[in-house]
């Protein structure tokens, strides 16, 4: 310690100690993480926990060598962290350098079980382990020792569950009720724009800022072409072969930057899938779409209570977008219509019906997931058939459907299946399908 140092803690002056011999104590393997390298410094990270490790072995021995994982999140087993699974192997080796691993704060090394693990690999290996919060080594044998582990061990992970928690609300809240753009790679149509300063004080004095999606007038208008074909009623392949026979860039070249793990150049059918299915072109943001619905924050979907930025479709065409089924075409040139595509489930095993041609009709059929890559089991039940105008002779009874005469006997059967079929969607209904017969429900009731 130097004379200003020494002043500094003891408030008088003394004469320079002299250097510090080696004490022939332990050989020490210090381990420090940061889970991340974003919000956190690395410097300032690892200086504090190498202070905690030198000043809780000081007398006992010396470090020799420095592991610290940097961007590593403390969930991840050491055997899978870059620098703890170096210096597993380092301990491993027949002859090896250390004695003992002295860690800055157990809830940087540790969580959950991963303590009692290491430790029994330590013990295994005749390498003590060193914590500030024993004050020295871990002596499972010892009752206190074993109960302020269990203590810090729960307390690591009740940490992890409230960070994560309070996150996750938090971006659920800024996604419902301000609209808030949370990152990533904006949607293909969109673009990124300033938003204004940051909302925290403290952010916006550093110069952070809000961003907010809007329209790339290079691809918005193919967006907004893409709906007006699929209200038109055209196949979600025909739209992409139609965007390929263009020359339309697809996502991947018209961002490339943001797109580096894509390497194909044409659009593909699950491309245009999945923009057809994004509801952020209603203007409305979303988070979290891919959630289980569980009813926690983590696990909800998020949609903004109002739009956040401009629309490139409405969202009652951004609806009817999602109810539309293209028509089939055949090899004479007609064009196969299924008005209750997508309507109809089976009572059996819950699978929604295929759409069948049989015998110049639409009817629809389950086989319970058989295809013609399995073999016949004759456990499995007898496929469900049932004709489209039998169907809506059913259903049109219980939705006291009226309808009057009319000259032209097939278009009026076409017109009363296209309104039932309406009928249904605009209620949120569906028809169950079984050998005793068919019954409609209610989505929610599901």
């Amino acid at each position: 310690m130097d004379v200003l140092a020494q002043w500094m803690t003891t408030g008088r002056p003394t004469q320079p100690s002299p250097p510090p011999q080696p004490d022939g104590g332990l050989r020490f393997a210090f381990y420090g993480r940061t889970s991340t390298l974003r919000h956190q410094d690395r410097v300032s990270s690892h200086g504090w926990q190498r202070d905690m490790a030198d000043h809780l072995i000081t007398g006992h021995g010396q470090i020799i060598a420095d592991y610290f994982d940097a961007g590593t999140s403390r969930r991840i087993p050491w055997p899978q962290r870059p620098q703890a699974a170096q210096l597993m192997a380092a301990i491993t080796d027949p002859n090896p350098a250390v004695d003992a691993i002295v860690v800055g704060e157990y809830e940087r090394a540790f969580t959950g079980s991963q303590f009692a693990t290491i430790y029994a690999w330590c013990t295994r290996h005749r390498i003590q382990l060193w914590l500030p919060e024993t004050d020295g080594p871990v002596d499972l044998g010892k009752r206190d020792h074993r109960a302020l582990l269990a203590l810090l061990g729960a307390q690591s992970q009740r940490e992890v569950l409230r960070a994560r928690h309070r996150v996750l609300a938090a971006m659920h809240n800024q996604a419902t009720q301000q609209g808030r753009y949370l990152g990533g790679r904006p949607p293909y149509g969109y673009q990124l724009v300033d938003a204004g300063p940051h909302p925290n004080p403290a952010d916006a004095r550093w110069g952070r800022r809000l961003q907010r999606l809007a329209p790339n007038p290079h691809t918005a208008p193919h967006v907004t072409w893409m709906f007006q074909q699929r209200l038109a009623g055209h196949s979600v392949a025909s739209i992409a072969r139609s965007l390929n026979e263009r020359s339309i860039p697809c996502p991947s070249s018209a961002d490339p930057h943001r797109n580096r793990h894509r390497t194909r150049s044409t659009w593909t059918l699950r491309t245009v899938a999945v923009i057809l299915a994004n509801p952020r072109y209603t203007g409305r943001q979303t988070w979290n779409r891919r959630a289980n619905g569980t009813g926690n924050p983590r696990s909800t979907p998020a949609l903004s209570a109002r739009a956040a930025h401009p629309a490139l479709v409405s969202e009652q065409d951004f609806v009817t977008a999602q109810q539309i089924r293209a028509p089939r075409p055949t090899n004479d040139g007609r064009l196969r219509r299924f008005a209750l595509a997508g309507l109809i489930r089976c009572g059996i095993c819950n699978r929604r019906l295929d759409s069948h041609w049989n015998h110049g009709r639409p009817t629809y059929r389950c086989r319970h997931g058989h295809t013609s890559t399995q073999s016949t089991n004759q456990n499995r039940p007898k496929t469900l058939y049932i004709r489209e105008d039998h169907l809506i002779d059913k259903i049109s009874i219980r939705l006291e459907d009226q309808t009057t005469n009319s000259h032209n006997e097939a278009s009026r059967d076409r017109t009363r299946s296209n309104r039932i079929a309406a009928a249904l969607r605009d209620s949120g209904s569906f028809v169950v399908c079984d050998s005793t017969g068919c019954r409609l429900e209610s989505i929610n009731s599901t």
